[in-house]
C-alpha cells in the first residue's frame, strides 16, 4: 500500500468564504500515483472546513446566510469565548460544516457523484491555514 501527504495552504482575504479545491485535490491524486484507494481532506483549523457539495453560487450564498442565522458574528459579546477574541462564531460554522471529507479513489480517479466538488469553509479568515490531503491505496 502507498502513502501520500500534502498541505494545501490559504490565505482567504476575507472573513467569510467557500473555496473550490476539487483541482488542487485532483493534482494530489495525480501526483501520487495511487489508482485505488481512498482520499481524506480536513482542515487543520478550528474555525475552517471541508465539505463536499455543488459548485452553484446560489447555494453557497445561502450557506452563508443559514450559518450566519445560526450562528450570527454579531454581536461579538453574545458569546463567552469572546472575551479577548471575536471568532466564537467561526468555531461553530466548522462545527456544523465538518471537519473533513473522504472521497473513493477508483481508477486513478475521485469517485464523485453526480455534481460533487470538494470545498474549503472559511469562517474566520486574513490568515494563512492549512488544509491536509491523505491519500492511501494501490
Amino acid at each position: 500500500m502507498k502513502s501520500y501527504r500534502k498541505e494545501l495552504w490559504f490565505e482567504v482575504p476575507a472573513r467569510r468564504a467557500f473555496v473550490n479545491i476539487t483541482e488542487e485535490v485532483e493534482a494530489c491524486l495525480h501526483e501520487s500515483g495511487i489508482r485505488e484507494g481512498l482520499c481524506l481532506v480536513n482542515a487543520m483549523h478550528i474555525t475552517a472546513s471541508v465539505f463536499i457539495n455543488d459548485d452553484e453560487a446560489g447555494l453557497h450564498s445561502d450557506y452563508d446566510e443559514w450559518l450566519e442565522r445560526l450562528a450570527p458574528h454579531a454581536p461579538v459579546s453574545q458569546y463567552r469565548h469572546n472575551v479577548g477574541e471575536d471568532n466564537a462564531d467561526a468555531h461553530m460554522k466548522r462545527q456544523i460544516m465538518g471537519r473533513e471529507v473522504v472521497v473513493a479513489v477508483t481508477q486513478g480517479r475521485l469517485d464523485f457523484g453526480t455534481w460533487e466538488r470538494i470545498f474549503y469553509g472559511e469562517f474566520d479568515g486574513r490568515r494563512k491555514k492549512r488544509a491536509l490531503v491523505k491519500i492511501i491505496g494501490e
